[in-house]
C-alpha cells in the first residue's frame, strides 16, 4: 500500500473528514433556516438560494467518490440521448441493490449539473436526520410513511409544489421501495406469485402507487423517464466504509430513456414526452412491471458478459465538489487545530479528558452514520415476517 492510500485508511482522516462533513452541514442547515424569511416573500430565490446550499453538503458525499476514492463510472447510453441530460426536468429510475446506491445516483446528477436540484422520494424518518434530512425539508424533498392511506394526499400535494420550480431538477425514485436481499425478494417473489406477476430474479417487485402518482403530478413539468440500472465491476459489492477508506470501485451505469408503453423499450431513436406514459394507474402499474422485467433482462445480460448495450461514455469530473470540500476544510481546520494546541499547552487534565470524550462520540457518531446505509441495518419494509413478530 502507497503512503496515500495509508493515509487515507487512517481513522483520523475519516474523523476529519467527518468533522468537516457535520460542522459546515450543521452551519449551512442554521443558514437554511434563516432562509424561510424569503418564502413569503420570494418564493423562487428561496428555493435557487437553498439549492446552492444543498449543493455544499451532498457535493461533499460525492467528492468522497469522486476524488477521495477514486471510483470510475462508466455510462452506457445512447449519445443522442445523453446532450439532453441536465437540460431537461426528468424522472430517474434506479434499482437499489448497494450499499452506496444513492451515492452513485448523486454522482451521476453532479455529473450534469442537477446535484443541488435532485429531488427523492424519501421515508418520513429521514426528514428528522440532522445535515441531510434537515437539507432535504428546505429543498421540498417528498416524505412519506409508508403508509399509502396516510401518504397519498401528502405526496401528491408535495409533487404539485414542485410544477413552478425554478430550476431543472431529476426525481430520483426506487420503485423498488427498499435495497434488495435474498431474504426481502423471496418475500418479493412470494407477492409477486400471489398476484400473478411475472418473477424477477435481481430485483425486488416495484411498488407502482408512488410512481404513478409521481407521473400525474409532474406531467408537462417532467420531460422524460431515465432507467437507471447499477453495478460494480468484479462482482464488488461497495459500501460507504470502503469509500471512507479511499477503495476504488468501478461503477457501470446503463441509462435509457424511456418512451410509450407501447412502443418496444429497445426502440430509443424517436423521443416521446412524458405524455404519452400511461395516465391510468393501472395501466401505469402494467408498464412499470414491464420496464422491471426488462431490467432484470439487462441484469442477466451484464452477469453473463459484464457490460451492458449502448455506448460507453464517461461523463468528465467537474472539479466543484473538491473545490466546495477545501474551501470548508480550511475555513474549520485552522480553528480546529488551534484549539488543540492550546488544549495541549494547558495541561489540564479534565481538558484532555474532555477532549478524548469528544473524540470517542465523533468515532461513535461517524459509524452511525456509516451503519445507516448499511444494507443489514436496512428498512424491514415488506417483510411480513419481521412485522408478524413485532406484533
Amino acid at each position: 500500500m502507497d503512503i496515500v492510500g495509508f493515509l487515507k485508511s487512517q481513522f483520523i482522516c475519516h474523523l476529519l473528514i467527518c468533522y468537516i462533513f457535520i460542522v459546515s452541514g450543521l452551519i449551512i442547515n442554521f443558514i437554511q433556516l434563516f432562509t424561510l424569511i424569503l418564502w413569503p416573500i420570494n418564493k423562487q430565490l428561496f428555493r435557487r438560494i437553498n439549492c446552492r446550499l444543498a449543493y455544499c453538503i451532498s457535493s461533499q458525499m460525492v467528492m468522497l467518490l469522486e476524488w477521495w476514492s477514486g471510483t470510475d463510472c462508466t455510462l452506457y447510453t445512447d449519445p443522442e440521448s445523453y446532450h439532453k441530460y441536465g437540460k431537461e426536468n426528468a424522472i430517474v429510475i434506479l434499482n437499489h441493490n448497494f450499499e452506496i446506491d444513492f451515492l452513485c445516483g448523486w454522482n451521476f446528477c453532479e455529473r450534469f449539473g442537477v446535484l443541488g436540484s435532485s429531488k427523492v422520494l424519501a421515508k418520513k424518518e429521514l426528514s428528522y436526520m440532522p445535515i441531510i434530512g434537515w437539507m432535504w425539508y428546505f429543498l421540498e424533498i417528498v416524505f412519506c410513511k409508508r403508509k399509502w392511506e396516510e401518504d397519498r394526499k401528502t405526496v401528491m400535494q408535495k409533487l404539485l409544489n414542485l410544477r413552478d420550480y425554478p430550476e431543472n431538477f431529476w426525481f430520483l425514485i426506487h420503485c423498488e421501495g427498499t435495497r434488495f436481499t435474498e431474504q426481502k425478494h423471496q418475500i418479493s417473489m412470494q407477492v409477486a406469485e400471489a398476484k400473478g406477476l411475472p418473477k424477477l430474479k435481481y430485483h425486488l417487485l416495484p411498488r407502482t402507487k408512488g410512481f404513478a402518482v409521481t407521473v400525474q403530478c409532474l406531467r408537462n413539468v417532467v420531460s422524460a423517464v431515465y432507467d437507471s440500472t447499477l453495478n460494480f465491476r468484479n462482482n464488488e459489492n461497495p459500501t460507504l466504509l470502503g469509500v471512507l477508506n479511499g477503495k476504488k470501485y468501478h461503477a457501470d451505469l446503463y441509462v435509457r430513456q424511456v418512451i410509450h408503453i407501447l412502443i418496444p423499450f429497445w426502440h430509443t431513436g424517436v423521443r416521446i414526452p412524458l405524455e404519452e406514459v400511461p395516465e391510468d394507474e393501472q395501466e401505469c402499474s402494467n408498464w412499470l412491471h414491464k420496464l422491471y422485467q426488462e431490467k432484470d433482462a439487462f441484469q442477466e445480460e451484464y452477469y453473463r458478459t459484464g457490460t451492458y448495450p449502448g455506448v460507453p461514455i464517461v461523463p468528465p469530473r467537474r472539479p466543484w465538489t473538491l473545490l466546495n470540500w477545501l474551501f470548508w476544510a480550511l475555513l474549520l481546520l485552522y480553528p480546529l487545530f488551534k484549539l488543540l494546541i492550546n488544549m495541549v499547552n494547558s495541561g489540564s487534565s479534565l481538558t484532555l479528558a474532555s477532549f478524548g470524550f469528544v473524540i470517542v462520540m465523533a468515532s461513535v457518531g461517524v459509524r452511525w452514520m456509516i451503519g445507516v446505509t448499511e444494507i443489514n441495518k436496512g428498512s424491514t419494509y415488506g417483510n411480513n415476517d419481521i412485522k408478524q413478530k413485532r406484533k
